[in-house]
């Protein structure tokens, strides 16, 4: 027969085998902990690069100090151009140049003596494309090149019209008398019917 001692032991062991049961069924019941989630976060949007304006090109000529073509910053007036070539000669009709005007790529700027034939405030001409494919220049009443009065400077403003083309127009008028039509000046030599349309909406025989 067992003692009374081993029953004792067998009853403890008994009671802590239940304890331990008890305690893992426990621990397997327990509610598990929900995964952990890692959220990026949302891209952030990267504007667009802007582009950078191009400088522009303006050809400053007539009574300024230096002239020539200038490259100048994009949000330029014709007071910038001029400043750049040096300023007005003391020969210049700075009365009628609106140093106000913007400018935009392309442009020329001449600038008158006093004396000349202008009508009104001089503004900057502006490129364009002429029906013929070629270069020409937008003009308008005010700004006209009168080729009866033009010095050999303002005649070489025109598209086409060189150094040496200027001097024949002054020459023939010398020679000749004044034009009695702008169609006349094409009996200059240099200046043929696609050279004069080129030129036929900058030039004027009228004061």
């Amino acid at each position: 027969m067992r003692s009374a001692t081993t029953w004792g032991w067998l009853a403890v062991g008994f009671f802590l085998g239940i304890v331990v049961g008890v305690g893992a069924l426990t621990m397997l019941n327990r509610v598990q902990p929900a995964p952990i989630v890692i959220q990026p976060p949302p891209p952030t949007h990267t504007p667009a690069p802007t582009g950078t304006a191009a400088p522009i090109h303006i050809y400053v000529n007539g009574q300024v100090v230096a002239p020539a073509v200038y490259t100048l910053p994009p949000d330029s007036i014709v007071q910038t151009a001029v400043t750049a070539a040096g300023g007005f000669t003391a020969q210049a009709n700075t009365a009628v140049v609106n140093l106000a005007q913007p400018l935009s790529d392309g442009m020329q700027i001449y600038v008158p003596a006093v004396g000349e034939a202008v009508s009104a405030p001089i503004t900057a001409a502006e490129p364009a494309a002429s029906n013929a494919g070629t270069d020409s220049l937008v003009a308008t009443a005010n700004n006209r090149i009168n080729i009866n009065t033009a010095t050999l400077d303002q005649l070489d403003t025109l598209p086409g019209i060189g150094p040496s083309t200027a001097a024949n127009i002054i020459q023939h008028r010398e020679n000749n008398g004044p034009f009695v039509s702008i169609e006349a000046i094409m009996d200059v030599s240099g200046i043929g019917e696609t050279r004069f349309a080129q030129i036929k909406d900058l030039i004027t025989i009228d004061n």
